[in-house]
């Protein structure tokens, strides 16, 4: 097969089969640690001001290690990154800046400029670019500007304090690039370009140090790097053996090698004695206050960096190399530009084999970008909540509030895996809907990664035992779409082959999770479903994910379409398993009823004549369920009314030949239930063709849907479908609930209201993987 010629699926194909293991190292290091919910120790679960970006260059991390543009092995025993500094900025360059939840007047938000260029899915090839500014980094001006703004006022960004040292040119480009000599020969070669009209002076650290795994009481051995030679620090780990690390030295600078412990500075942060002569923030003193006495003469420690220092010319480039191995090297440098550039010819093969034909250079510059930042966006996830909970032998008890709050149903859950992150700064954890979103895309490049993602989500020590799917670790308990069926069915059908094992084992655990759906999120058990938040942040009038404030409950028309949409995904899996194991039968009739149960509750909520379809306005909207009794609903015209259009299947007439049993059961309930028999209609008008169309909406009521979705003044923007209704911007919905005023306004940008952090927003702007479906449907 042409597809099985390149190098890299060579590589991927022995990875697989676990001949061979390419995916080891990779680049499996967070932009950001600080800030986080495992790192937050605090009564009140104020992780942002627990752990701050002022803490990071100091503080040993319990949980996981960040860096820039940093490489670890897929249990991060040992990271390797970079370290930059201008001789300007009042810290070294270890790890990209934001301001944290508190900070930034619309959330979160990293305030960095860089780019993933390149990556291939065993990471045998990878490059990114970081542009960093040749004045002083203006930390403490972002802070200060976004906190006097308010939600009315856009962010201010880097480019708006430095949009004249940006268009001077005054930055250095910085390139790292990864090659893999073998899978555990790896390459690094750091290019640094000036764009500046003048010479600029840069230092440029490459890094290496050990994850802490052992200052919290279960394992005491400290790891040891060690300067062994000119350019040459060695080790040995329990788990990865020796190693070699080779800095190039041939070049006429004065390469000094600089070694501390991967320990807390606890005199600078908390005024304590330090637990190390020697603690994290040692090179950087070094480096940037010419503190020598911080770093370790005796050239050994947990944390070790080789110091390069260049004043670039004008468009000159300055060039780093380290090469990192489980074998010595009498040579390193000798092959080193070869290796690199025979990856870069393998990454372009690849691309040009899984690319598809007919693209313009753009189109495939645009997804070989998109397909780079999927792969650089792995990162290894580290987080058991008992003992985040309960607290490690050496540390101070945490505080009793704790185990009645963040996360405490949660104690089984153990995460210690390489994970694929919607963002690896300003989410640097996983999330259950964003990586099925991200699985059917990254099954383009590497199917097998994809397939293992979405079954780790579902294994033990991730799925709740009452068959709920962790959301994120700011709230397991919070409800996401059920889109994990839609994944895998995809996930299957784009790999071209029938690997049934796939789906059997991802669809036996997906039946617990319809079932806790059913159970805990269908009140009344009528088929209507309050799934909460879902997802969507802030497109409800209400915090969906909290009671509300005038009592009674949502039936949600999203919460419920989403669960007609899964029982399809669902029926879909069970038909494709059932031609080889009829066994599976039973089981899609059972989802095949219930989907048209779900249907009909649309119009019939209870069997009673209340809806979530209002005829007046020819739309879906949630409804009040009042304390009273009463129904009121709240005409949002959002993408909550859109969902019901994703719920779509067609039978067709050669499966229901080979599944005599289903087509018995659904002949039968076309005969004698025809309320619900409305959801399963002819494809075409006359029935002809023998297809059969599973819906929610019909025809007539589609036509008025599609009215306003392609409204310009309604849904319909240049780049796609808008999330809430443009009409809203002149008629804001409002609802009063005793002396408070609750409205929902169109808002394009930047969102105005502080719900769930305020750096998300589903009042107005586009949101791709909720278009995708609809372009699908």
């Amino acid at each position: 097969m042409t597809s099985l010629t390149t190098p890299e699926h060579k590589r991927l194909a022995a990875s697989e089969s676990r001949q061979a293991d390419w995916k080891k190292w990779g680049p499996y290091l967070s932009e950001r640690a600080w800030g986080t919910v495992r790192e937050d120790y605090s009564a009140d679960g104020d992780a942002w001001n627990y752990f701050p970006h002022d803490h990071a260059r100091s503080r040993a991390y319990r949980w996981n290690e960040d860096g820039l543009a940093g490489l670890c092995n897929r249990h991060q025993n040992l990271c390797l990154g970079i370290a930059l500094w201008n001789g300007k900025d009042p810290f070294l360059k270890e790890r990209l800046f934001g301001l944290n939840g508190h900070e930034g007047n619309h959330g979160e938000d990293v305030k960095e400029y860089y780019f993933y260029l390149d990556n291939t899915p065993t990471h045998s090839y990878m490059k990114m670019l970081y542009k960093y500014p040749q004045v002083p980094f203006p930390y403490q001006k972002l802070v200060e500007e976004n906190q006097q703004r308010d939600r009315s006022q856009p962010e201010y960004e880097l480019m708006d304090e430095l949009c004249d040292v940006f268009s001077e040119g005054r930055y250095f480009d910085v390139f790292v690039e990864y090659a893999k000599a073998a899978e555990e020969d790896i390459l690094c070669c750091i290019t640094a370009v000036n764009r500046a009209p003048e010479a600029a002076q840069l230092h440029i650290l490459p890094h290496l140090w050990y994850r802490n795994d052992w200052s919290w009481g279960y394992n005491r051995e400290r790891p040891e790097l060690r300067l062994q030679g000119p350019g040459i620090i060695t080790t040995s780990h329990r788990h990865l053996g020796p190693r070699w690390w080779y800095a190039d030295i041939s070049g006429d600078e004065v390469v000094d090698f600089l070694f501390t412990e991967n320990e807390t500075n606890a005199m600078r942060l908390f005024g304590a004695a330090n637990p190390s002569a020697f603690v994290k923030d040692g090179i950087h003193e070094a480096i940037v206050n010419q503190r020598m006495d911080r770093v370790n003469p005796r050239q050994t420690g947990s944390k070790a960096a080789a110091h390069y220092q260049r004043v670039i010319a004008p468009g000159e480039s300055f060039r780093v190399r380290v090469r990192f191995t489980d074998r010595p090297h009498k040579n390193p440098f000798a092959d080193f530009s070869h290796i690199l550039k025979q990856r870069k010819i393998e990454a372009e093969q690849f691309y040009q084999v899984v690319q598809p034909a007919g693209l313009s250079d753009d189109q495939r510059l645009v997804q070989r970008q998109a397909l780079a930042g999927l792969m650089w966006s792995k990162q290894f996830y580290h987080y058991s909540v008992e003992l985040w909970l309960d607290g490690d032998p050496t540390q101070l008890r945490p505080p009793e509030e704790r185990k009645l709050g963040r996360n405490t149903g949660w104690r089984h859950l153990y995460n210690l895996d390489v994970l694929s992150m919607p963002d690896k700064w300003e989410f640097p954890w996983h999330a259950s809907w964003d990586l099925a979103f991200h699985a059917p895309a990254i099954a383009l490049i590497d199917p097998e990664w994809a397939k293992r993602q979405l079954i780790l989500l579902l294994r033990e020590w991730y799925m709740h035992p009452n068959g709920q799917l962790s959301a994120y670790e700011w709230a397991f308990d919070d409800v996401n779409p059920p889109v994990h069926a839609w994944a895998a069915w995809q996930v299957y059908k784009i790999t071209g082959r029938s690997d049934t094992g796939f789906l059997e084992r991802v669809f036996h655990k997906l039946l617990l999770n319809f079932t806790w759906w059913v159970n805990h999120k269908d009140k009344d058990g009528n088929n209507v479903f309050q799934g909460g938040f879902l997802g969507m942040d802030n497109i409800g009038i209400f915090d969906r994910s909290a009671p509300l404030p005038s009592g009674g409950y949502l039936e949600q028309a999203d919460g419920t379409a989403w669960m007609a949409f899964y029982s399809l995904n669902m029926l879909g899996i069970a038909l494709e398993l059932a031609q080889s194991k009829p066994a599976y039968e039973d089981i899609a009739t059972k989802f095949f009823e219930h989907f048209v149960a779900i249907a009909d509750a649309f119009y019939h909520i209870g069997g009673r004549d209340i809806s979530l379809w209002d005829e007046k306005d020819g739309f879906f909207y949630d409804v009040l369920h009042s304390v009273n009794g009463r129904y009121v609903s709240l005409r949002v015209r959002s993408f909550v009314g859109l969902v019901p259009l994703l719920a779509v299947h067609i039978l067709e007439p050669e499966l229901l030949d080979k599944l005599p049993r289903f087509r018995r059961r659904m002949e039968w309930l076309l005969r004698f239930r025809p309320r619900l028999a409305a959801h399963v209609v002819p494809y075409d008008e006359k029935g002809a063709s023998g297809h059969f169309q599973l819906g929610i909406v019909s025809k007539k009521n589609l036509m008025r849907i599609l009215d306003r979705l392609f409204d310009p003044d309604e849904f319909l923007s240049e780049f796609g479908i808008r999330s809430l209704s443009r009409s809203h911007a002149q008629q804001p919905f409002q609802c009063q609930v005793g002396q408070q005023v609750y409205s929902v306004a169109y808002e394009p940008a930047e969102s105005q209201s502080d719900l769930f952090g305020g750096n998300s927003n589903w009042r107005g702007p586009v949101w791709f993987p909720v278009n995708f479906l609809l372009i699908e449907a």
